[in-house]
């Protein structure tokens, strides 16, 4: 398994938004698979915020993905920058794969120099905080509570 961007993977683009839209269009009912879509096209151009880095198996099939976004859902506009779809794809999951790509989402971050870095969850909580993620609180996203939180992130270390 490797982590590496989209934007090497572009044809990934579409996939990703069918995956992300059918995880999470339920929780944010006005953010379309057409939205999805354009998003991830976008991503597929970046390395810098807001990008996307995708896990490939060992035959480069997709697996799984997770963003760095500035902004992930409007009600947090206050805050950013965002870890955000985090996703495995379901044969994928339960071998610490969902782990490696929130550790590379926060590697990405800190090398791009942000200080703090957030998320919501509506239902993964101990699994953030098990990777060193701190509960600011809850709070509404449309009509569904989420967990709101944040992880601050140490400078890169110097190169000597």
């Amino acid at each position: 398994m490797r982590i590496e961007f989209l934007a090497d993977h572009p044809q990934h683009a579409l996939t990703l938004a069918r995956w992300h839209h059918r995880e999470w269009g339920e929780l944010m009912p006005d953010w379309t698979r057409g939205d999805a879509e354009r998003e991830l096209i976008g991503h597929a151009t970046r390395r810098d915020i807001p990008t996307t880095l995708i896990l490939l198996d060992d035959t480069h099939a997709l697996v799984g993905s997770v963003s760095v976004l500035d902004e992930d859902a409007s009600e947090f506009r206050d805050l950013s920058p965002w870890l955000a779809s985090l996703y495995v794809a379901p044969p994928a999951r339960g071998r610490g794969l969902g782990a490696q790509l929130a550790h590379a989402a926060v590697d990405h971050a800190r090398s791009m120099g942000v200080p703090r870095l957030y998320l919501f969850t509506p239902e993964h909580a101990a699994f953030y905080a098990r990777l060193g993620w701190s509960v600011l609180g809850t709070r509404m996203l449309g009509e569904r509570e989420v967990t709101l939180m944040a992880i601050e992130l140490a400078p890169p270390p110097a190169d000597r």
